[in-house]
């Protein structure tokens, strides 16, 4: 087996474990790590995008020498032993021309609702490792159908970066927008109204966690469900009215609580005031919660970035994966008959919406 002969032009240096997916189950291989160039079985599909640039991310990170012992291990793993550079440009000039098209492509269309949300992740700068907020749009477009239409990068969620975000959106585009979806911050409520002139919507899911910090332990699932019941009306007005009482009857013992009702009010319940059906997606930025999953997921894996191109590349991969898998589903996110009364009715059109 391990014979030198002329003939023979590379020996194997060990296996990589993969599964192969047939339609009769999966199928485990041992694919052979050669000691020069490569070897890959042409009956395998390539690797997925996002895939792809994880280990474009992990082969740069690997040879500009700043990796951390866990990315050596992944590296070794991969078997991608003997990288060169050359290799690891081509890999992410390959990537990076799909991510760019991607996230710089003309938005159509009218988008009556917005979903924008902010994770953090480390990179390395000027010597140093800094965190830095990446943050992801989506939006429903007036057919109900799903898309990501934007993602950035910045030091942190000043309203400037907000603002700048949001203009680079509508340069793009970006119009009809009636409610924008988000956690509690100042920057993005000033930024949604100075640009967008729509009406945002404190994630409630958010709001209820912030909440219920000012209860006592023992006191949290009462609050909780008298908090609930605003939630349970069936319009705004109502809803309104009993947020009001539950802030009072809960004022002479939880005043910190009863205190940030009042000032939550307007902003927790915007939604109520949009169709029915809608109502349960367009309470909260759970939404962006799986797409946020799977980025975090697979940026944990790298860890540290070596750089903010890096970190392009890799979540504006998941990005495009997770928005082709939105546009192949058959099932709209809303139904056209639930979006069309948005650009119709008086209660929700976008003069009577404005921040």
């Amino acid at each position: 087996m391990g014979e030198k002969t002329p003939d023979r032009l590379v020996q194997r240096n060990g296996y990589r474990e993969r599964t192969w997916e047939t339609r009769a189950g999966s199928v485990e291989l041992r694919i052979p790590k050669l000691r020069k160039g490569s070897y890959f079985p042409f009956f395998l599909e390539p690797r997925r995008l996002a895939e792809k640039a994880l280990t474009a991310v992990i082969q740069e990170a690997y040879v500009q020498g700043i990796s951390t012992r866990s990315v050596d291990d992944l590296v070794k793993a991969m078997g991608m032993s003997g990288i060169s550079k050359s290799q690891v440009s081509r890999l992410c000039e390959e990537i990076d021309g799909k991510v760019k098209a991607f996230l710089d492509r003309p938005i159509e269309g009218d988008w009556p609702y917005l979903w924008i949300d902010a994770t953090y992740l480390k990179v390395r700068e000027a010597g140093r490792i800094v965190s830095v907020a990446v943050i992801v749009a989506v939006g429903v477009n007036s057919d109900g159908r799903r898309e990501v239409l934007g993602m950035d990068i910045g030091p942190s969620e000043a309203e400037p970066f907000w603002t700048d975000f949001l203009r680079k959106l509508t340069r793009r585009g970006l119009r009809g927008v009636k409610l924008v979806i988000s956690d509690s911050h100042e920057g993005i409520k000033a930024a949604v109204a100075k640009v967008l002139h729509a009406t945002w919507q404190r994630c409630r899911v958010h709001f209820m966690r912030n909440a219920l910090a000012h209860a006592s332990r023992q006191g949290r699932r009462v609050a909780s469900a008298f908090i609930a019941t605003a939630f349970a009306q069936d319009d705004a007005e109502t809803a309104r009215a009993q947020w009001r009482k539950v802030a009072d009857q809960l004022r002479p013992k939880v005043q910190k609580l009863a205190r940030l009702m009042d000032e939550a009010e307007a902003d927790v319940l915007a939604y109520m005031t949009f169709p029915k059906d809608h109502r349960s997606k367009i309470h909260s930025t759970n939404p962006l919660e799986r797409v946020n999953g799977e980025i975090k997921r697979r940026t944990e894996v790298v860890g540290i970035f070596p750089n903010e191109e890096a970190i392009v590349r890799l979540v504006g991969s998941i990005l495009l994966e997770q928005n082709d898998e939105w546009a192949v589903q058959r099932a709209r996110y809303m139904t056209l008959e639930t979006i069309a009364p948005l650009s119709d009715d008086p209660i929700v059109s976008l003069p009577a919406l404005a921040g």
